[in-house]
């Protein structure tokens, strides 16, 4: 389609006596390109003068518009270096104005105004480099580079900042860059030679792009977001700009490299050292105290700048005022910054498209995010009409009526309707971001502090606490003080609930993030306070790993179980964005403990019963499994080579193979494997298949259970394994057939019963569970498993004693008692255990224990095992509960659906007495010295 007929509006012209001059330097044109002619030329003088010198050019580029930029691009590339500062003016005259008219017209949208400025700005930036670098080059200043290095500017990179970065180039825009070199492709002791040479190299390439001359300037180039200008070169090398982020790198600079692109030079340098950036912009928390870090920015801007007070539109900063674009972009930025870390997703440079996710993933609602795009992008409209009228790098509304009334003109619009919705659209904007960055002044609360915890020397104490030194830290908590006193009693118990949180906050080592995650996110307070006041063991283990807390405000905390498919796939592309192993086995742990506090928070909340909770957790357990078992085979692999035969499995026992996990379960597992007729593995170190995968188990071992920065996974039990800790750590299938079919005891094919494979599937998972089924279907004598079965009950017994009162594991009767009954029925029924009530049933079935048993035991059994869930989620010892006001008895209550601690207590005790007389009916007599 034709120029002419995408145009959508016309400006009018303001001084007609200029439109008519300026018709007269196009005289093809016709139609509304004429009417398009005029009223631009009669609006800006700056336009006007870019039509009269390059008319001719414009009446061809405009019959082919789309391919005329990159045209001119072409022809520049071809360009002669002593030729380039000329050619490069030219080109930018012919950008400028095709720019101006598509933008005027509405024949090119706002983002394909702003990507053509930026893309030229790009090429503009690399030729002009590459000239300079190429001259540094031929005189020998370059140490080790050749003219074909040219290409890559020698190992030098432009990294594009702000909007050029973005592709959000404004119409009078400069460009930020900066500039820095690879020290590693110089010997040391060419080092300085070299950054003297690209120091030289970027001063030039400044020049040329900058300079004012007769055919006038490419783009004005600032180098002012370099590290700590004021003192460095125009050029640093990647590895001095790397050491200052890491040590002294601010909020605004994470801020700024949100949009950072290496746009001209050695761009695969320029981005493996933005890569290299990563932990700086992106922290792996939530990072919520860049709300108040952009919020002083702000401030700090409107101080400098004079922008404070009320909106009044003549001279207006359009950019930097209250309601403008910088608003909006912080705004954006902010909270990109917040979540970024967890959610790559949110890393995108343009404002308008991170909108769009920011509404999506819901960190932004969508009116607001549809709102603010449509006013930015109308800013952007009003900002590039004041800069076009005379090319001048202002962000100003005119002072003057006359201004406003060519402003109104060059929009195609009148006066009042232009001052209306400028004024709506500014003030809207301000409102609806304002109230994020904290307003004008720090937010206070007025809700009432009870008075018994306000003079409480807990309270007293806060302050000498490690969260508390830091003077900012202690600002937001004083802040948020009155409210958490105030929700403390509201609690059943506020005396306990408020010694439960000083628990957690005497260990947090540090208060700014979470402080200001609990600022910005009140709920999470109210969260917090159901926690403490339930486990003061839970309380002390958020305080060492706060970070959890980042799941809660994730979006879909509170949605329903995802599945361990979903799980294993979501943590395996955790794992697969981490290029070092370590770092992989860091990430397994921050995305588990995030999961495994959710299960407990959802237990807490009353929104899954015990029996989901533990399902739940195995869930977690297999897809942790799942996803580092193939992460330490890979790097098990690099020095011994690929596993030898079929591979190994990993089979859970005990509670992990009939899923059934606490907050505090270890993991019963056996590693199978199947050598096949291999007799070496094929990596620079090679190992028989014995000692490969016993060392591969060992390294298996190592990666869930070793102490990290970011903790432990789970402990590891693998006693069940063939001849137990006597056996070697990992079975080949043969012998694991041959010692469950004809040595192993019937405490063995007891556990058996539990089996399951946990990773990975195949066919030999499957060869394993045939084996587990062969041993299981075997003819069994009835007499002699109960027998066995009986023996084992008085020796548990004789070693365990009778148990605590209130544990729900130990003692006849009991969990650990009927799982032992349900392993013996799944036995001789010939079958896996499953479920304990199916096992049970399964022994109703063939003719062993009589349905009232069966029944009885499996509510026992539920009951047991609400409570050692509930236990183990408030304390890793037994619970011994004797305060029916508290918090945890309420809860203890309520996941065992008892009405009070008295009343669980005598039902606990009752019908595990009931279940003990129910098994021992159930099992042949035995002699107490057996």
């Amino acid at each position: 389609m034709s120029f002419a007929k995408r145009i959508t509006r016309l400006p009018r012209a303001f001084e007609p006596d200029h439109g008519a001059d300026t018709l007269q330097a196009v005289p093809w044109a016709s139609g509304d390109i004429a009417l398009l002619i005029a009223g631009t030329g009669g609006c800006s003088p700056y336009l006007k003068s870019l039509i009269e010198k390059e008319g001719d050019w414009l009446e061809g580029a405009l019959d082919v518009m789309d391919s005329a930029v990159p045209q001119l691009c072409d022809d520049l590339r071809a360009t002669a270096p002593d030729a380039l500062a000329v050619a490069l003016r030219q080109a930018k005259r012919r950008v400028a104005l095709l720019t101006a008219l598509a933008d005027l017209a509405g024949v090119w949208p706002l983002e394909t105004v702003t990507q053509t400025l930026t893309d030229f700005a790009d090429l503009s930036v690399h030729l002009a480099l590459r000239a300079t670098i190429g001259a540094e080059i031929k005189r020998g200043k370059l140490p080790g580079q050749t003219e074909d290095d040219a290409e890559q500017a020698g190992g030098m990179v432009a990294l594009a900042m702000g909007k050029m970065g973005a592709g959000e180039l404004n119409y009078s825009s400069d460009v930020d860059l900066i500039c820095l070199f690879d020290e590693t492709r110089f010997d040391p002791d060419a080092y300085h030679d070299a950054r003297a040479s690209f120091v030289r190299a970027t001063r030039k390439m400044c020049a040329m792009l900058s300079d004012l001359t007769g055919d006038g300037y490419v783009f004005r180039t600032d180098l002012r977001l370099r590290p700590d200008p004021a003192v460095t070169p125009v050029c640093l090398a990647m590895e001095a700009a790397e050491r200052y982020y890491e040590s002294l790198g601010r909020t605004w600079e994470r801020a700024a490299y949100i949009k950072a692109r290496a746009c001209a030079g050695d761009t695969a340098a320029g981005e493996r050292f933005l890569k290299t950036l990563t932990p700086f912009v992106w922290r792996k928390h939530l990072d919520f105290a860049a709300i108040q870090d952009a919020h002083d920015m702000v401030q700090r801007i409107r101080d400098h700048k004079g922008l404070g007070g009320a909106i009044t539109l003549p001279g207006h900063n359009m950019k930097l005022g209250r309601g403008g674009i910088r608003e909006i972009e912080f705004f954006t930025q902010t909270r990109q910054i917040i979540a970024g870390g967890r959610d790559m997703d949110l890393r995108l440079r343009g404002t308008v498209p991170a909108l769009a996710v920011l509404a999506e993933k819901g960190w932004v609602p969508k009116d607001v995010a549809d709102t603010l795009t449509e006013h930015y992008r109308a800013h952007r409209e009003v900002e590039h009409r004041v800069q076009m009228v005379r090319d001048a790098q202002t962000h100003d509304l005119p002072k003057s009526p006359e201004g406003f009334e060519r402003l109104a003109a060059f929009m195609g619009t009148d006066r009042d309707t232009l001052e209306r919705h400028l004024r709506d659209r500014l003030e809207e904007v301000h409102s609806l971001t304002e109230g994020f960055f904290g307003g004008d002044a720090a937010p206070t609360s007025d809700a009432p502090i009870p008075e018994a915890l306000a003079k409480s020397e807990v309270v007293s104490r806060w302050r000498t606490y490690p969260a508390l030194r830091s003077q900012r830290g202690s600002g937001i908590f004083e802040r948020l003080k009155p409210d958490i006193l105030n929700r403390l009693g509201k609690t059943s118990d506020p005396q306990s609930a408020l010694s439960a949180f000083d628990g957690f906050l005497s260990g947090l080592p540090a208060g700014v993030q979470v402080f200001s995650l609990f600022e910005a996110n009140p709920q999470l307070i109210d969260l917090l306070i159901d926690i403490v006041g339930v486990s003061p063991e839970l309380a002390r283990y958020l305080s060492r790993n706060a970070g959890v807390f980042d799941a809660v405000i994730g979006g879909d905390f509170f949605a329903d179980w995802p599945g361990e498919q979903s799980l294993r796939a979501s943590l395996s592309d955790i794992l697969s964005r981490e290029a070092d192993y370590e770092n992989k086995l860091n990430a397994a742990r921050r995305w588990a403990k995030e999961w495994h506090f959710r299960i407990g928070v959802h237990v807490l909340r009353g929104l899954i019963e015990a029996e989901e909770a533990g399902a739940q957790y195995a869930d977690l357990a297999d897809a942790v499994l799942g996803a580092i078992a193939p992460e330490v085979q890979t790097e098990f692999a690099r020095k011994h080579g690929s596993p030898p035969g079929r591979g190994a499995v990993i089979l859970g026992m005990g509670s992990l193979g009939s899923r059934r996990l606490h907050a505090q379960s270890d993991l019963d597992l056996i590693v199978i494997y199947d050598p096949g007729d291999a007799e070496l593995s094929d990596g620079r170190r090679p190992l028989a298949p014995r000692p490969y995968y016993a060392r591969l188990t060992q390294a298996m071992i190592t990666a869930v259970t070793v102490p990290m920065a970011e903790g432990r996974l789970y402990e590891i039990d693998m006693r069940l394994r063939p001849s137990g800790n006597q056996g070697p750590v990992a079975t080949s299938l043969q012998s694991f057939r041959d010692y469950q079919m004809h040595e192993a005891w019937v405490w063995e094919h007891l556990a058996l019963t539990r089996a399951r494979v946990v990773a990975p599937a195949g066919p030999l998972g499957a060869d394993i569970q045939a084996v587990q089924s062969d041993v299981l279907a075997s003819p069994r004598d009835w007499d002699g498993v109960l027998g066995e079965v009986a023996v084992m009950r008085n020796r548990i017994a004789a070693a365990k004693g009778a148990g605590d009162p209130w544990d729900p594991k130990l003692g006849q009767g009991r969990m650990q008692d009927i799982e032992l009954v349900a392993q013996a029925a799944a036995l001789l029924a010939g079958r896996p255990l499953g479920a304990v009530p199916d096992a049970l049933q399964s022994g109703v079935t063939c003719g062993w224990l009589s349905s009232e048993t069966a029944q009885h035991l499996s509510h026992t059994y539920t009951l047991c095992w609400s409570l050692q869930l509930g236990a183990r989620l408030i304390s890793d010892t037994t619970v011994s509960p004797d305060n029916d006001r508290s918090a945890a008895s309420a809860f203890l209550c309520r996941i065992t659906k008892t009405e009070s601690i008295d009343a669980l207590r005598e039902k606990l005790t009752m019908s595990s007495a009931r279940a003990a007389e129910l098994i021992n009916a159930a099992l042949p007599p035995i002699e107490k010295d057996s």
